[in-house]
């Protein structure tokens, strides 16, 4: 774990402010009762604690910890419960319903700042409807999903702004109404907090501009309208030089001439028209932690926790906000130490975390290790290599291709850009062209596939053209995968793992040059899509006896991260075939695992998981409608916890300041979660399918069910950094694939094998992905 991070060093400054706080507040609430704690210890009767009370009694309790925390209301197992209100030596209270220590159900939340919520609560987050009121007197009354403003909601801002509409993660995002205070609006649509889209602004003067907008600005085509009836269409640009369009006189004076600058828009009449940020949370209520304690009947020496009103739990080593005494007396436990792994377990059961009944029976516990460590990918194609010449060629016609100059082409292409016959050859001589350089290659021919329609899609993926050429032809040679897959085709690797380049066949080829229109239109239309990423088609053809033609296609690489990838799995939802034929010993980070090798269910964030759910559905129709078929998931995990042991830890007994990999590679932890939900603008690193915070749950197959493609789930979880994607969606159900299909189906159960209707592919693969994928509820 990189010590130094920022939410390190923020939690370092927050608890430095809190000390004061907490003193004057044990000075103040020290006087208190306590309620009493009998020290009679009565083994015999395990249902009643030391109180006399049963297990799952429910009754009323007022508790005063020598930490400062004060709590009344109703009490079960030594959690708050039902209703009841807490209040934090930071001057932050919660009073409202309660589940077994979680915020649950309606209540409301004070910060010491002013500011508070009162509405709806889930597992400690702000969640359903709800309003907050700033401390800055900024309201919002509307829709949340842990902590965050998602769905429909008005927003009034202190200086006299207001919002209606809709808003996602935070920000407002898709159909809303934005007036500011002086009169003028907005309304159309939005994204990530800013005007984006297409949208009418009205100016309180009567003057109006309908089109389209990018950034806040009028951004492409649009149309600024006078109250006298006049108008202007055209292109808009903040970039004058990019700025075109027609003037048209009203009706009623067609002789008017208009002494007017497209660019005052711009320079005037927005100026002053600022969306407004809005005050930011000091502290999400989840991050709050409550102090709670063992039943006594575990013994005088049982030690305290602090568990956070989400239900996670403070363990590990010891912080300034661990330490609290609970009762005075004993001082062996007045102090939360660093616990043991089994202690930790033991004290998991007590808290619920640990739920054996849904483990399958005579399954015994047994830790998960961290995947043995694997060399780098690949081998390095130096001189001698069997495909260095081929290596040299891919790299000049490359350099060639993103380097040929073309005018800035607009994302609106001709259908012309999309036929097939569209390509280029160009000859490469050893001793160079007018318009190749000289190599020590042999001589070849190279090919470019629709080169406007890649070029377009590379700036639509935001994809530099120098730092695409440096990846893939600068100095460094590419690295060779050790073994073709089961198409036949080669990989290889960029020095950077940016891209990675796959040969494929000439069928493969006519299928992507016959989805190319609908691809593209498709990644327009959803940038969040899941689909490969292509960046190039390419083709090189060798000179002279050989003849040889080798097709090839540029992908972007999804596993290319800063995080280690522990775990990777190719996922369908068939089962005949879907298992790795390498035994134990030989599986490590890089293996690739199939469906029958699953043993985790995957919960993201519920609002992650309900657009994962609409972005599947929306690229499983594409490549259905496209005849597409045996395309997958391919899944990767990062575990954010791992014991010295190279035990994978679970969530809840994790070591937070344990940088107990020893890679140097970052961790995500609990807290940086918080963290992010803290800040919405730092969810831009994050994006469906990569670098996503989740928790994966352990599941178990029988061992009577050969063929049991999900496992039972254990209830052991732990926390990852996941990435996913759609990848193999140019296997076209072709007549091969019909032949296989009619082949198996006599062998196996036609349920159970790769090859079918692409109609009844895409039914079983969502259905499929929507059982090993749910929301982390």
């Amino acid at each position: 774990m990189n010590k130094e991070s920022g939410v390190l060093k923020a939690w370092e400054a927050t608890i430095r402010k809190t000390q004061a706080a907490k003193k004057r507040a044990n000075n103040f609430l020290g006087t208190m009762s306590v309620a009493h704690v009998d020290d009679d210890d009565d083994d015999s009767n395990d249902d009643k604690d030391n109180n006399g009370r049963h297990s799952g009694e429910i009754y009323h309790a007022e508790r005063v910890l020598p930490n400062g925390d004060y709590y009344t209301g109703q009490w079960c197992d030594n959690f708050p419960h039902e209703h009841g209100k807490y209040l934090w030596t930071d001057g932050c209270m919660y009073v409202g319903e309660w589940h077994r220590g979680k915020t649950m159900g309606k209540g409301r939340f004070s910060w010491p700042s002013g500011a508070t919520y009162e509405g709806e609560f889930k597992s400690g987050y702000m969640d359903g409807m709800g309003t907050y009121t700033g401390s800055n007197g900024d309201t919002y009354k509307g829709q949340w999903i842990m902590n965050l403003k998602h769905g429909n909601g008005v927003k009034n801002f202190a200086n006299g702004d207001w919002y209606e509409g809709e808003w996602r993660r935070g920000l407002q995002e898709g159909q809303g109404r934005y007036q500011w205070k002086n009169g003028n609006h907005y309304v159309g649509e939005w994204k990530n907090g800013e005007i984006c889209g297409k949208g009418t602004f009205v100016w309180t003067n009567g003057n109006r501009f309908e089109g389209y907008w990018g950034d806040g600005l009028p951004k492409g085509h649009g149309s600024f309208k006078w109250v006298d009836g006049s108008f202007y269409v055209g292109n808009w640009s903040k970039d004058p030089s990019e700025q075109n369009g027609t003037y048209y006189p009203p009706e009623s004076s067609p002789e008017a001439n208009l002494e007017w600058d497209p660019q005052d828009v711009y320079n005037v009449d927005l100026c002053d028209c600022k969306i407004c940020p809005g005050e930011k949370v000091s502290i999400l209520p989840s991050q709050k932690k409550l102090a709670v304690w063992r039943s006594t009947k575990s013994g005088d020496g049982a030690k305290p926790r602090r568990v956070s009103v989400d239900g996670r739990v403070s363990v590990g080593i010891e912080k300034p906000m661990d330490r609290m005494r609970i009762w005075d007396g004993d001082e062996s436990s007045d102090f939360v130490s660093r616990t043991t792994i089994e202690e930790r377990d033991s004290e998991d059961d007590m808290l619920g975390l640990h739920n054996d009944d849904v483990i399958p029976r005579g399954v015994p516990k047994i830790p998960l290790k961290v995947p043995r460590k694997a060399k780098r990918q690949g081998e390095t194609i130096c001189k001698g290599h069997k495909n260095y010449e081929l290596m040299l060629n891919l790299q000049l016609g490359i350099r060639h291709s993103v380097g040929r100059p073309a005018p800035a082409a607009s994302l609106d292409l001709k259908s012309s850009a999309f036929d097939p016959k569209e390509k280029v050859w160009t000859k490469f001589p050893p001793e160079g062209s007018k318009y190749t350089p000289p190599h020590q290659s042999c001589e070849f021919k190279w090919k470019d596939y629709c080169p406007l329609v890649f070029r377009t899609l590379r700036k639509l993926f935001n994809v530099d053209p120098a730092d695409y050429m440096i990846s893939i032809c600068g100095n460094d040679a590419l690295r060779e995968l050790s073994s073709p897959g089961k198409s036949g085709s080669f990989f290889y690797l960029t020095n950077d793992d940016r891209y990675m380049i796959k040969t494929i066949k000439k069928a493969e080829v006519k299928v992507l040059l016959r989805m190319l229109s609908a691809y593209y239109n498709h990644f327009r239309a959803f940038e969040n899509t899941l689909v490969t990423k292509f960046y190039g088609l390419h083709c090189v053809k060798l000179t002279g006896t050989i003849q040889k033609k080798v097709r090839f296609i540029i992908m972007g690489n999804l596993f290319r991260s800063d995080y280690t990838i522990h775990r990777r799995f190719d996922l369908k939802g068939s089962s005949l075939g879907r298992t790795t034929d390498k035994p134990e010993t030989e599986i490590d980070e890089t293996t690739i695992l199939k469906d029958l090798d699953l043993n985790f269910l995957f919960r993201l964030q519920k609002s992650w998981f309900q657009e994962f759910c609409r972005q599947i559905d929306r690229d499983c129709e594409f490549l259905e409608q496209e005849r597409i078929m045996d395309y997958s998931l391919l899944v990767g995990l990062h575990f954010r916890e791992i014991s010295t042991a190279g035990d994978l830890i679970p969530s809840g007994t994790q070591t937070p300041t344990d940088d107990s990999e020893g890679d140097g590679v970052p961790h995500l932890s609990r807290a940086d979660m918080d963290q992010l939900l803290l800040d919405p603008s730092r969810w831009a690193s994050i994006k469906l399918g990569l670098n996503m915070p989740a928790r994966v749950e352990k599941t178990i197959r029988r061992n009577d069910c050969e063929f049991q493609l999900i496992g039972e789930p254990t209830g052991e979880y732990y926390d990852v950094v996941m990435f996913f994607g759609i990848i193999d969606i140019l296997q076209d159900y072709d007549i091969s694939k019909k032949l296989e299909h009619v082949y198996k189906s006599i062998q196996y159960d036609p349920t159970s094998i790769s090859a079918v209707d692409p109609r009844q592919y895409s039914k079983r693969f969502r259905d499929f992905i929507f059982n090993i994928f749910t929301d982390d509820t």
